[in-house]
């Protein structure tokens, strides 16, 4: 029952990182923070639409991962490692 709980746990993990990944890189604040305003170079790279767009490419490898804990979740570990 411990195993279980702590797969649920990090299939909502995994799962809120990749919706955080896939939207952040979206918004407003994303162009409005700390990192932006360090050097003219490091802001070219942030806001770089390809850049945007690997940083959500991560949260749906995220979403994926979530997913796949999910439906395993049936399954006993033992049946999962062979």
């Amino acid at each position: 029952m411990k195993k279980k709980f702590q797969r649920i746990l990090l299939s909502l993990f995994f799962a809120e990182i990749g919706l955080f990944l896939i939207v952040f890189p979206w918004v407003e604040v994303w162009e409005q923070n700390y990192f932006t305003h360090l050097s003219l170079a490091l802001r070219a790279i942030l806001l770089n639409y390809f850049f945007r767009g690997a940083i959500s490419g991560l949260g749906i490898l995220n979403l994926w991962l979530s997913l796949s804990e999910i439906f395993t979740l049936g399954r006993p570990l033992s049946e999962i490692k062979k």
